[in-house]
């Protein structure tokens, strides 16, 4: 005697049927139509079986029961269906729009500024909203893996992980954070339409990363929005913000000249050419995208091979976590000059390489830092390059008007590179002696006296002028350890006992 299953035997059960649906909207027919074909097979076998009535209306209620048991979820998962198209459908847009602080409607921030916004929602029908909150962050990212092998057949994977948050800011503009989605009270009406909320908050006053995305880590500042409706999945919408953390080159540091003196001597075997000397400055050391850069160099060339001087910018990426560092070097921008034989000699005299828009150097974050450096080097054929790195900082706030001084009195030295062998001179130089600014001639005229003079202060009995006639012009005394007048200072003693010298 055959078992019978009822109607999800024979390929009937509902992921077989499931295959065979059309649409949502013919789900139910197409489920019904299976059913039913599978029901009636079910009872023209139990009639062909040799029992009694007893036992096959008890079999065929089982079926019948069976059926609308399995019936019943797949009606209900058809509406759900439904009802989740028909209200995602009422949600036509969900975005982020930032108030852009400057004129390039570009979102650029820095630590200390107000960040503000609107989240905007364009809706087709009348929906109900529990809440609509957005959540702003800013981090360092650092991540990366390395792969070991720890034998034949056995390798291993370590994972290089760091994160610095810079800040975190939540703030509710719907409704409120409750996540009992069952319950319906404190439900927000949202009309059809477009609607606007918007939402404001100030970044830290603590030194922020600037806005970076590279190879092994990022630095990200973002806000994010969730929209929360009873009953439906979260829309989230995100959308990112750049931050510059300012580096003003108007500094005496960064202002400061940048030099440097290399040589190399090559030797092949036991015999050895003559050395190949790099001299090289730059006037500054902070510059901001778009400047360019006036190059100084002197390449003397007294080998045997020829050699080609060349420049050029890098970025050093470096990345730090748990206790292990990456490094990544980018070529920014570069220049070729004239090749040197051997004996010859080449003067940079503010050769320009200019920088082209990059990030800002990044020198306050504990797990990322972005370096720049100018790079002048002499390539020389079948040997290692002559290299002299001089460092740079990528700044955000330009040279000022008034700090161009410096670096046009350095431009005007820096025409030879005589500047190498400066240096103070042993002794300062001497004063001008007395006799150089007064003459003799004028010193007799002024110690002559006039006789209305005489008259005058023979009249007045005293001296008309409170002056010592010979001191006028008179340079002053040479210092001396000896008393040129002991006698007068003895006096001075005797007149005066309660004085002690010391």
């Amino acid at each position: 005697m055959a078992s019978r299953t009822g109607p999800l035997q024979n390929g009937g059960s509902p992921l077989a049927i499931r295959g065979r649906w059309r649409s949502s909207w013919q789900l139910q027919e197409d489920v019904a139509t299976a059913a039913r074909t599978q029901h009636q097979s079910a009872l023209e076998q139990q009639q062909q079986q040799e029992h009694g009535s007893s036992q096959q209306s008890l079999r065929d209620s089982q079926a019948d029961r069976d059926f609308r048991q399995w019936l019943g979820p797949v009606r209900c998962h058809v509406y759900l269906h439904r009802y989740i198209a028909m209200v995602l459908g009422k949600v036509k847009s969900f975005t982020i729009s930032y108030d852009c602080p400057n004129d390039n409607n570009i979102p650029v921030y820095a630590s200390g500024d107000s960040v503000s916004g609107r989240v905007i929602i364009e809706v087709t029908g009348e929906i109900r909203v529990r809440s609509l909150a957005i959540h702003a962050r800013g981090q360092a990212k650092v991540r990366w893996t390395e792969s070991r092998n720890a034998g034949s057949n056995t390798a291993y994977t370590q994972n290089y992980t760091e994160e610095v948050e810079y800040f975190n800011h939540k703030d509710l503009l719907i409704g409120h954070d409750r996540d009992d989605d069952d319950s319906e009270e404190g439900l927000t009406t949202i009309p059809s339409g477009k609607h606007e909320y918007p939402f404001s908050f100030e970044l830290p006053q603590i030194p922020l990363a600037t806005s970076f995305e590279g190879k092994y880590g990022s630095v990200r500042y973002w806000v994010k929005a969730e929209l929360h409706r009873p009953w439906m999945l979260v829309m989230k919408v995100k959308k990112e913000f750049t931050v510059f953390e300012h580096i003003d080159i108007n500094t005496p540091l960064l202002l400061s000249p940048q030099a440097g003196t290399k040589e190399k001597t090559l030797c092949c075997w036991f015999c050895s050419s003559g050395p190949i000397s790099l001299s090289a400055k730059i006037e500054r050391k902070g510059y901001t995208p778009g400047e360019s850069i006036h190059i100084f160099a002197e390449i003397e060339n007294c080998s045997s091979r020829m050699v080609v001087p060349k420049a050029a910018i890098y970025q050093t990426q470096t990345f730090y976590a748990k206790g292990k560092m990456k490094e990544v070097k980018h070529l920014v921008a570069n220049l070729r000059g004239e090749s040197l034989s051997s004996g010859k000699t080449e003067s940079w005299n503010g050769k320009l390489l200019k920088i082209p828009p990059v990030s800002p150097s990044i020198v306050d974050c504990s797990i990322i830092r972005v370096e720049y450096a100018l790079t002048v080097y002499v390539d020389i054929p079948g040997a290692m390059n002559l290299t002299l790195n001089l460092p740079l900082v990528i700044g955000t706030i330009p040279l000022h008007p008034f700090g161009s001084r410096t670096s046009s009195v350095s431009s005007q030295c820096s025409g030879n590179l005589n500047w190498l062998s400066l240096a103070l001179p042993e002794r300062p130089e001497a004063p001008p002696s007395y006799a150089e600014i007064v003459s003799e001639q004028q010193r007799r005229n002024n110690l002559a006296t006039t006789a209305v003079r005489d008259e005058l202060e023979r009249v007045f009995e005293g001296p008309l002028f409170a002056y010592i006639q010979e001191f006028r012009y008179q340079p002053p005394p040479v210092y001396s350890e000896i008393d040129p007048n002991p006698d007068q200072a003895n006096q001075n003693r005797e007149a005066n006992p309660c004085c002690s010298s010391r």
